[in-house]
């Protein structure tokens, strides 16, 4: 019997409900984007630009926020709803406003992502919610609890709101049976992060796996905490359910190890980070009675080696407990074909006032020239697709 392999080379349906010219531009920004030296000048430019109030804004939402984000607001990202729905795609809408610090944007924020849960709940094509705790709370009271530092009188207050908003987000989502994500952040805040989450998963996936956490593979310790999280979840009687990617701050993770003396709590090499991610997943795909996981991954081979498992291991495409995840304006070859072969699949599509999404829509820029053969792989793929559709 011949191996199970999907045909991720196949632009056709990568690319089905892009227009030429959609590809063309897509290619454009792609090109810029694969130049180091563009984006470091570009994103500082941009950053000046907006906080002198200069009017770029029309320019950036028309460029990298199009391709990248699905509007400044859930009624501006029905299109691309609409749209990816049509290829059996779900849509994950991912409120991006980040670096806020006030009391009463924490309580907008949160808000806004219950409104998202509840527009979850009200559309097949939106299998899943998320959020970002620092989105709603103190950046400081997250690194002084991941510390384990006593907090003092004000910082247990800020401590208690963040716990609440938490709460009132998962238990909404609870009261709807709506999936929700809980993203993973930088090490030094994440302690925090994971006690909520785990807090939040023992109180509401009794029955059904709704409070998600996110492991990122590219820390060192990320399969073990796997292990050990799921275990004590079965210890206590709820399912686990989590998100695993590979991570997104492993250049800021290794500075600011470096700027403060401590070893870098990230894989030594690409190799360690890729043979983790794959073990985890193995590990999710074998526990898939007692927990329900989403691959978060851009890598082809990743993909490939759980498609693969999943045949194997007579695991149906469309499993409730398996699901894929890219970002949305990447990676289409892997998600298009995902969903032409009915496996689960969802892309984030982050959504936000344009000055507010920046921050995101920085990061995706400088990560997208830091992975290695990213955007080379994205525009052959673009390239091949426009002189198929020639000749």
């Amino acid at each position: 019997m011949s191996e199970f392999k999907l045909d991720f080379q196949d632009t056709a349906t990568a690319f089905a409900d892009k227009s030429t010219s959609e590809l063309k531009e897509k290619y454009r920004l792609f090109k810029l984007m694969g130049s180091q030296s563009l984006v470091k000048v570009g994103t500082k430019l941009t950053s000046i630009a907006l906080s002198i109030g200069l009017p770029v804004k029309g320019l950036i939402k028309h460029t990298v926020f199009e391709q990248f984000c699905g509007g400044e607001t859930i009624e501006e990202c029905q299109p691309t709803i609409e749209k990816l729905g049509e290829s059996h795609i779900g849509t994950i809408l991912d409120y991006s406003v980040e670096g806020k610090s006030e009391e009463e944007d924490f309580e907008h924020t949160k808000d806004e992502i219950v409104k998202t849960i509840q527009r979850a709940n009200e559309d097949a094509n939106i299998p899943f919610a998320v959020f970002k705790v620092s989105g709603i709370a103190p950046y400081g009271t997250l690194e002084k609890v991941s510390a384990g530092i006593d907090l003092p009188e004000k910082s247990k207050l800020k401590w208690e709101r963040i716990r609440r908003r938490v709460s009132e987000i998962c238990e909404f989502a609870h009261s709807l049976d709506q999936p929700v994500f809980i993203d993973a952040e930088e090490t030094w805040i994440q302690n925090a992060i994971d006690m909520l989450a785990e807090q939040m998963m023992q109180t509401f996936n009794r029955q059904l796996p709704i409070v998600f956490t996110t492991i990122q593979l590219y820390r060192a310790d990320g399969l073990e905490f796997l292990k050990t999280s799921h275990a004590k979840a079965k210890e206590s009687g709820y399912i686990y359910a989590v998100k695993l990617v590979r991570g997104a701050y492993m250049e800021k993770e290794r500075e600011r190890a470096e700027e403060m003396n401590y070893p870098s709590p990230i894989q030594p090499d690409k190799a360690s980070t890729d043979r983790d991610y794959d073990a985890a997943v193995e590990y999710c795909l074998e526990n898939i009675d007692s927990l329900a996981f989403v691959a978060g991954t851009h890598n082809e081979q990743s993909v490939q080696l759980l498609a693969q498992q999943m045949e194997q291991k007579g695991i149906a495409h469309n499993h409730p407990r398996v699901f894929f995840s890219q970002l949305y304006g990447m990676s289409d070859n892997l998600s298009y074909v995902l969903a032409k072969n009915d496996y689960n699949v969802s892309k984030y599509v982050p959504y936000g006032p344009v000055k507010d999404a920046v921050p995101y829509l920085i990061r995706r820029a400088e990560e997208n020239t830091s992975v290695q053969g990213m955007m080379s792989r994205e525009l052959l793929l673009i390239d091949r697709e426009l002189k198929r559709r020639k000749s």
